[in-house]
C-alpha cells in the first residue's frame, strides 16, 4: 500500500455504547491480517485534554507513554493493537482551536480572514494525516466522540466529509448505533439507527457500514431494514454486535461476519488473509476458566447518586482480569467504598474474605482513613496487597503510623501542617500549585526505575531496569527511608535521575507491593503486566 486508507468510526442514538472497543476491534482484524494499524480519538469537549476533569463524569484519565492525559480509549486501543498510542493520536475541540489561533498570532495564514470553516477542519485533518505520518499507519481509525446529533461534532465530520471528497476510496465511515429493546414491547427497533443515519447524512456523510449494537444478536428482518432505510449497498454491511461477556471477543464477533473483508473491498486494499491467530486461541482458553479469585479494589471514585461507575478504573480492571486469565482464574472483583470503613471501622473485617486487595490511584482527603485501615488489616493479615500510586503513598503513611509510631504521619496533600509527612512535595510541584497551574503540570508518563537484585518486583520484571508511566503530583520524602528499611520496608525501585522511590515491598508477607506509577497503563490482553500477575498467583495461593 502506497498511501494510508482512513476509516472513521462515528457514534449514534447514544453515547457509551461501545465506539471505542469497536474502533479497537477493527484494529484488531485488521493487524492479524498483517496491516500497520493506528488509532486516533477526537473528543468534542474544549478541554485541552481529560486530565483536569472529574474521573466519574468522564471516566478514567489514560496515561500514554510521552506524557498525555487522554481519553480512556486510547487504553483500549493500546490494549487491543499491542502497541503504544501517543498525544498525536489525541485530540480535542480545545487543541484544535489553541493551535489554529497560535497559528493566526504566529502570522501563519499570513494576514488572511481565519474562519471556523475551513480552517478548523483544515486543522483536524493536518493532525490526523500527521499522525498517520508518524505512526506510518497502513490504516488510521478515527474515532469521533459522542455522537453525529451532537453540535460539538459538527466541525470534525466536516473534516472527515472534506477528507472523504478528495479520495473517495481512501475513507470508509462506520456508524456504531445502539438497538433498542423497549420493555414493554419486547422488540428490538431500528428507528433510533435510522435517524442516526439521516442525521449523519445532514453533514454530508453517507455510512458504508453500521454496526447494530444491542443486547440481543441482530435478526433478518431488521438487518433488511436497517440496509434499506439507511442506503447500504447490501445487508451484509450491518454488523451486528450483541453484548458478550467480554469485550475481548469483539473481535471474534467481527470476524464471524467477514468484515475485515468487507472493508477491504470498500477501500480498494488487495486482500490479505488472517495470519496472526494468537488474539483467537487465547480468547478460546479464556472461555474455558472456571476457577476464580476474589480481589477487593477498595476505593472512592466508585459512585454517583445510585450508580457504581467502574469505568473510573477501568484500565485496573483489564490489567487484573489479563493476570487472571494468564493465570488461568477469573477475577471476581467487588468494589468497596473507603468511606464506609471510616464510617464502621469493624467493617474492614469482610477484607478477609477475599483473596487479595487492591488500592487503585486517587486524589484528596475524602475516604482516605478507611483506604489506610484496610491496608493495616492486610498488612497484619498477610493479605495480597497492591496499591497504586495513591495506594503506595497510604501504605508508607500506614506504616509510619503503625509500625514506627507516628501517629500524626501522613501527606501534605490532606494535612500540610503535620509533623511528620511521609508523603511531601517537591519545589516544581509547590510552585504549581501556588499558582494554580494544575492542567498537564503533574509528573506524567514514563520513568526510569531501577531495581534491587532478589526483590519481587526483580523477579517479577526479570529485569535490573524497567520504565513506568506516572500520574502524580506529591512523592515519597526519602528522609523517612532508613526508618523504614529497619522495620523490614524494602524500597525495591528507584528512579534514577531524582532518587524518587518507585517500589515499596514488606518482608515477611507473601505479597505487599506499591507502586508510585500505573502499571495498569501497560498491561496487554496477551501480554498481562508482571505485577499483576504477582498479585494473581499470591491471591490463588492464598486462596
Amino acid at each position: 500500500m502506497s498511501k494510508t486508507k482512513y476509516i472513521f468510526v462515528i457514534g449514534g442514538v447514544l453515547s457509551g455504547v461501545g465506539k471505542g472497543v469497536t474502533a479497537a476491534s477493527i484494529g484488531r482484524i485488521l493487524k492479524n491480517r498483517g496491516f500497520n494499524v493506528s488509532v486516533i480519538k477526537i473528543d468534542p469537549y474544549i478541554n485541552i485534554d481529560a486530565g483536569t476533569m472529574n474521573p466519574l463524569e468522564h471516566g478514567e484519565v489514560f496515561v500514554t507513554e510521552d506524557g498525555d492525559e487522554t481519553d480512556q480509549d486510547l487504553g483500549n486501543y493500546e490494549r487491543f493493537l499491542e502497541t503504544n498510542i501517543y498525544s498525536y493520536n489525541y485530540m480535542t475541540t480545545g487543541r484544535v482551536y489553541m493551535n489554529v489561533i497560535e497559528k493566526e498570532r504566529s502570522m501563519f495564514y499570513k494576514g488572511r480572514c481565519v474562519q471556523v470553516v475551513p480552517h478548523i477542519p483544515m486543522e483536524v485533518i493536518s493532525r490526523i494525516k500527521t499522525a498517520a505520518q508518524k505512526t506510518k499507519a497502513e490504516i488510521m481509525i478515527i474515532e469521533i466522540g459522542g455522537t453525529v446529533g451532537e453540535y460539538e461534532n459538527i466541525l470534525f465530520l466536516e473534516a472527515a466529509r472534506m477528507m472523504k471528497l478528495d479520495a473517495p476510496d481512501d475513507v470508509a465511515f462506520v456508524l456504531v448505533s445502539y438497538m433498542p429493546v423497549p420493555s414493554h414491547l419486547g422488540e428490538m427497533k431500528t428507528k433510533p439507527t435510522q435517524h442516526a443515519a439521516r442525521t449523519l447524512n445532514n453533514s454530508g456523510i453517507q455510512a458504508d457500514f453500521i454496526v447494530a449494537r444491542g443486547k440481543d444478536e441482530l435478526d433478518k428482518p431488521r438487518r433488511e431494514k436497517l440496509a434499506f432505510f439507511c442506503w447500504l449497498r447490501s445487508q451484509d454491511d450491518v454488523i451486528a454486535a450483541p453484548d458478550v461477556p467480554s469485550i475481548y471477543e469483539i473481535p471474534l464477533v467481527l470476524e464471524k461476519q467477514k468484515f475485515a473483508g468487507l472493508l477491504m473491498k470498500r477501500l480498494k486494499i488487495r486482500p490479505r488473509q488472517l495470519i496472526d491467530k494468537r488474539w483467537d486461541n487465547f480468547v478460546a482458553k479464556m472461555k474455558k476458566v472456571k476457577k476464580s479469585v476474589k480481589i477487593a479494589v477498595v476505593g472512592k471514585y466508585f459512585a454517583t447518586g445510585e450508580y457504581t461507575l467502574s469505568d473510573s478504573y477501568i484500565s485496573v480492571i483489564n490489567a487484573v482480569k489479563h493476570a487472571a486469565w494468564h493465570n488461568g482464574v477469573n477475577a471476581e472483583m467487588t468494589w468497596l467504598d473507603s468511606e464506609d470503613y471510616e464510617k464502621n471501622p469493624e467493617k474492614v473485617k469482610e477484607l478477609g474474605g477475599y483473596d487479595a486487595l487492591i488500592v487503585p490511584g486517587g486524589f484528596g482527603t475524602r475516604g482516605i482513613e478507611g483506604i489506610i485501615a484496610a491496608i493495616k488489616y492486610v498488612r497484619e493479615n498477610d493479605l495480597p496487597y497492591l496499591g497504586l500510586c495513591y495506594g503506595m503513598q497510604l501504605a508508607t503513611i500506614e506504616f509510619a503510623r503503625h509500625v514506627l509510631k507516628l501517629k500524626d504521619a501522613h501527606t501534605v496533600e490532606c494535612d500540610p501542617k503535620s509533623k511528620n509527612l511521609i508523603i511531601n512535595i517537591n519545589n516544581t510541584q509547590a510552585d504549581n500549585i501556588k499558582n494554580e497551574r494544575y492542567g498537564g503540570t503533574m509528573r506524567l508518563g514514563a520513568y526510569d526505575c531501577d531495581l534491587t537484585p532478589g526483590s519481587i518486583a526483580h523477579q517479577l520484571y526479570g529485569a535490573d531496569k524497567i520504565s513506568e508511566r506516572h500520574r502524580h503530583r506529591y512523592e515519597f520524602d526519602n528522609k523517612y527511608k532508613a526508618e523504614m528499611e529497619k522495620k523490614d520496608m524494602v524500597f525495591s525501585g528507584i528512579n534514577p535521575q531524582s532518587d524518587l522511590v518507585e517500589i515499596i515491598e514488606l518482608k515477611k508477607h507473601p505479597y505487599f507491593v506499591g507502586v508510585q506509577f500505573h502499571p495498569e497503563f501497560k498491561s496487554r490482553f496477551l501480554e498481562p503486566h508482571p505485577l499483576f500477575v504477582g498479585l494473581v498467583k499470591a491471591a490463588i495461593k492464598n486462596k
